[in-house]
């Protein structure tokens, strides 16, 4: 389709504006680097780290948010925060802080909007089981960055995938918000090829710490754990679970005990200690005290008995719907779900290669946590019949 001229001119002189409107420290949009060139998108009218935000938001994983658990799973509580309020609280902070600091607020929307699509149903503890099962079937241990990655360049639109920027894709993979940084520098020189090593490194050890390779990139990783760490406290407050008083008291003198307090004293002190750097960090007191918050939150909400009540049953299903699963493959069950809602028109370079394990891995971490108790029921639970059940088979 033919650009008008005009908007193309306004898009050039945007690129342009860049440079002189952020920071030296920023990634101007036109350094956005993608696997597969697209002409289309050179000379169209939008900027390149703004088309990657609209293909993420149009993927069916950013859809499949909605429901998503953030930390309580089988809660019936409209108030509770699910993956799809994270991610948009993630991208308001992150960009607050891009804007006062001047960096490309496009490339952390994308990221922002694009950091938890590897997902599984059930937060955490659904990763956790997925990759147990993955391991005992020997392709590796499951992390969400990573089939976030996957997700958006090698099964989504069956297969071709987004053909996302590499800035955009690094940012994603290294968001790790749950590790604590009190400073993070961009490991500015990346391409393709490292960005690959890096994941591979990843996999083989989960632990290792990765840093984004735009400043905008660390920009979303701060984001992720200021965005989380208070409103978890609410939801846990909300459910009775902690008292607002419970908070160390250390904690709430530096950084106060409602979210909207503790949100916003950490981009204060962020962007503060921040400015005309070439890294992110936190004063030592105010990381001190996130860092000791982190651990409260884990010790008596994430860890709390209360919480995990039903976790052995969500273990058990996932065991269960992941052996099913690779029977049907293994034995070319053409009518089961995985050939049907997955499989089906998916690109013969996935099928090819994927082995069995990995196409279970990515159907189930793809999954909503209804889906997912609905692929339960459906194959898991024996179905009552009755004798009309049976006339209409006979008919059959």
């Amino acid at each position: 389709m033919k650009v008008n001229a005009s908007l193309r001119e306004i898009r050039v002189a945007l690129d342009n504006s860049e440079l002189t409107r952020l920071s030296p420290l920023a990634c101007p949009s036109r350094d956005a680097l993608r696997m597969k060139e697209e002409p289309a998108v050179r000379g169209g009218h939008r900027q390149n780290f703004s088309i990657d935000a609209d293909r993420i938001l149009h993927s069916l994983a950013y859809s499949r948010y909605i429901d998503k658990t953030q930390v309580f799973y089988l809660i019936k509580n409209d108030h509770i925060t699910h993956r799809v309020l994270h991610v948009q609280l993630v991208s308001k902070i992150g960009r607050t802080v891009g804007r006062l600091l001047r960096l490309n607020e496009d490339l952390i929307e994308a990221i922002a909007l694009g950091h938890d699509i590897g997902h599984t149903p059930f937060g955490h503890d659904g990763e956790k089981f997925l990759s147990q099962l993955c391991q005992q079937h020997q392709i590796g241990p499951f992390l969400h960055n990573i089939q976030g990655v996957r997700f958006l360049q090698e099964i989504e639109r069956k297969g071709r995938g987004w053909n996302l920027s590499l800035q955009v894709l690094d940012g994603i993979f290294c968001h790790d918000g749950e590790i604590h940084s009190q400073a993070l520098e961009a490991n500015r020189k990346k391409s393709f090829d490292i960005l690959n090593r890096e994941m591979e490194k990843k996999s083989a050890d989960p632990m290792l710490d990765m840093w984004p390779m735009t400043l905008e990139g660390c920009v979303v990783r701060m984001a992720d754990s200021i965005s989380y760490v208070g409103r978890d406290i609410e939801d846990a407050i909300r459910l009775g679970l902690i008292r607002r008083n419970d908070l160390p008291a250390g904690c709430r003198e530096v950084l106060g005990d409602s979210n909207g307090t503790i949100v916003y004293r950490l981009v204060e002190d962020l962007v503060a200690n921040s400015l005309d750097k070439p890294f992110l960090c936190f004063s030592q007191k105010v990381g001190e005290s996130l860092k000791q918050l982190k651990n409260f939150n884990q010790e008596r909400i994430y860890r709390n008995p209360k919480v995990k009540d039903q976790t052995g049953k969500v273990r058990i299903m996932f065991e269960l719907l992941f052996n099913r699963y690779l029977n049907d493959l293994e034995k070319g069950n053409e009518s089961s779900d995985i050939y049907r809602e997955f499989l089906d028109g998916m690109s013969p370079d996935y099928k090819a290669k994927t082995p069995p394990a990995g196409i279970v891995r990515d159907f189930i971490a793809g999954m909503t946590d209804e889906y997912f108790l609905e692929q339960c029921r459906k194959n898991l639970i024996p179905q009552v019949r009755t004798r009309r059940f049976f006339e209409q088979n006979n008919r059959k």
